[in-house]
């Protein structure tokens, strides 16, 4: 097998694992295993937490001013950049995400995010003087870094999402224990190799692997000051609830099942494009799609019509080819899952237009892109997060009906309006209930803060908004 990890990152040492054991990644491509990473016990995670609170004292990191810490994190980015092409590569065989996405988001993405972090926080004063309001002194107000970091980290968008967290942390002088998921564990020891390369000191940064036992184990440990996690909304629940005994800070970035508000004077080509990746990037696991379009019902079946045409012209195959747009979806179970769904909408009575199956190919993982129409909004399949090529058309009487139907989710984290009227469509993103809502496209801006309401998480990842989550702020009062 090409990659093998038969070590954790520890305390700025490769260190054996006290489990002995390990695991083998397999690719969804073609079913095989590709590589092995060791597992870690919990006395791992103990030597991690450990590290990771020695190393907030050293002087090599504590005493570093800002701008010496950026220049740090700057020298993390260029060894990050000498190898994006093979990070990127690495991503996709092991979840199926097509290269041309990897290439952006966990190749040059990882390296933007760090450096947008680090720009951002050289100009972010440490300390501010404040008058106090009954003019009897001054306060200066203190932002004091968090401590300790759990990062837990899903299999969608490993490296970036890792990123997320581990850049704003680190730009604040946190420290940080990594566990990523056992389908993606690979990337993260190149991550750990490019930090040990850039000179990050000893326990700074650490890797620990394994399932959801050793997430749950680092979640409650005594050591952690604050706990960052994406992933489903159910384990989510789990983590909220542990951190809220402990009264730990907790970022939670969660599931979603967005919705996609077609205006009756939408350009259907503009739509039809912009679906491509608001609707099935990374063949549609990713959280925060617009996976319900909800069409005016004159344009129902036109819209399904053009949203069917969109997926079946999808090219469906390698994903290390720059041509494919769908490759296949991290596991069998994965996969069995979203078939499931699909049956699902098939018994439901709504019309598949198209997909529904698997395609022609004798190994992999993947799935047709799918689409059903005339689908309600009270369907499974139009409620539940599939995390899965499928999407629903679900018709809907006026704009304030669509709005209705939208807001109508135990989800908050996206969604998109499509219109030729601009201004309209902002007015409208306004009445969304959600975190974040693109018009006419969607992409995420590293400078604005992201995130869920409702069943969707807590606190937001991104922009100075992320910065400010690992700080702690102390008020000292002068009576100056």
């Amino acid at each position: 097998m090409k990659y093998r990890y038969e070590q954790l990152y520890l305390g700025g040492e490769w260190r054996n694992s006290a489990s002995g054991q390990s695991l083998t990644v397999v690719s969804p491509i073609d079913e095989t295993p590709i590589g092995v990473a060791t597992l870690a016990a919990p006395s791992d995670v103990d030597s991690a937490v450990s590290a990771a609170r020695a190393a907030l004292h050293l002087p090599e990191w504590a005493a570093l001013s800002t701008g010496e810490r950026a220049d740090l994190l700057d020298r993390f980015a260029d060894e990050l950049e000498k190898n994006s092409t093979e990070r990127a590569v690495l991503t996709t065989v092991q979840n199926g995400m097509p290269i041309g996405v990897s290439n952006w988001a966990e190749g040059d993405g990882v390296v933007g995010l760090l450096r947008y972090y680090t720009a951002l926080v050289r100009t972010v004063p440490m300390e501010e003087r404040r008058p106090r309001v009954d003019g009897m002194g001054t306060t200066v107000v203190r932002r004091e870094r968090v401590g300790v970091v759990a990062a837990i980290v899903p299999w969608n968008f490993p490296q970036i999402l890792t990123m997320f967290k581990l850049a704003p942390a680190l730009a604040a002088g946190c420290t940080v224990v990594i566990k990523p998921s056992p389908e993606t564990t690979l990337d993260a020891f190149e991550l750990a190799a490019a930090a040990d390369r850039a000179g990050l000191p000893p326990g700074v940064l650490n890797i620990v692997t394994g399932g959801p036992d050793i997430g749950e184990y680092l979640v409650a440990h005594p050591g952690v000051d604050k706990v960052c996690f994406t992933g489903s909304t159910a384990s989510g629940r789990k983590i909220s609830e542990v951190c809220g005994r402990l009264l730990r800070p907790v970022t939670l970035e969660l599931g979603g099942k967005s919705a996609a508000i077609v205006l009756d004077d939408a350009d259907l080509p503009t739509l039809v494009q912009g679906l491509a990746t608001s609707s099935l990037l990374n063949n549609g696991q990713t959280c925060f799609l617009s996976t319900r379009i909800l069409a005016p019902q004159a344009r129902h079946d036109e819209v399904v019509e053009a949203v069917a045409a969109l997926a079946a012209g999808l090219t469906v195959g390698d994903p290390l080819d720059p041509d494919t747009h769908v490759g296949p979806v991290v596991s069998q179970r994965q996969r069995e899952r979203i078939e499931a769904y699909i049956q699902l909408g098939k018994d439901s009575g709504a019309v598949l237009a198209a997909g529904g199956g698997r395609p022609d190919r004798d190994e992999g993982w993947f799935v047709q892109p799918t689409v059903f129409g005339g689908v309600s909004k009270d369907a499974r399949i139009a409620r539940e997060e599939i995390f899965g090529p499928v999407l629903t058309v679900i018709p809907y009487r006026d704009v304030n009906d669509a709005v209705s139907i939208a807001n109508d989710s135990e989800y908050g984290l996206g969604g998109t309006i499509w219109t030729s009227d601009v201004a309209k469509g902002l007015d409208i993103a306004r009445r969304v209930e959600s975190g974040t809502v693109g018009v006419n496209f969607y992409n995420l801006d590293y400078g604005a803060p992201f995130g869920g309401i409702k069943a969707s998480g807590l606190g937001r990842e991104l922009g100075p908004e992320g910065l400010a989550a690992f700080f702690n702020l102390k008020s000292i009062f002068l009576a100056e």
